[in-house]
């Protein structure tokens, strides 16, 4: 018959964070390891790409590691993508030139009408 095992902690119901695999050990044993929680990978916040320069961290260890591993030392860097802050800097860009060129023609239609 089957070696039975039990819980090594207080909590004694099967839920997510008390995942345990049965362990055999060079001694013959059967032993409980309990499985750590898989780990989503920080997004991106408008595309949702995964997050390169950022580690996959459940959030103990994440507040764990320092500042300069949790980021990307650029504009909105462990927030947004290289590719989505460059669109956005594009389109300010985009905009501001827009801007520009309407009160350009507006000067230029002003003095035709004088």
């Amino acid at each position: 018959m089957a070696q039975r095992v039990t819980y090594r902690r207080r909590l004694s119901y099967n839920t997510k964070s008390n995942k345990t695999r049965v362990v055999k050990t060079p001694g013959g044993k059967l032993v409980v390891h309990y499985i750590h929680k898989k780990v989503a990978h920080p997004k991106c916040g408008d595309c949702g790409v995964a997050l390169p320069g950022v580690p996959a961290l459940r959030p103990v260890e994440f507040a764990r590691i320092s500042k300069r591993q949790k980021t990307v030392t650029r504009a909105y860097g462990g927030s947004r993508c290289a590719t989505c802050v460059r669109s956005r800097i594009v389109r300010a860009f985009l905009v501001e030139e827009q801007k520009i060129v309407k009160k350009v023609i507006k000067s230029q239609e002003a003095e035709a009408k004088k």
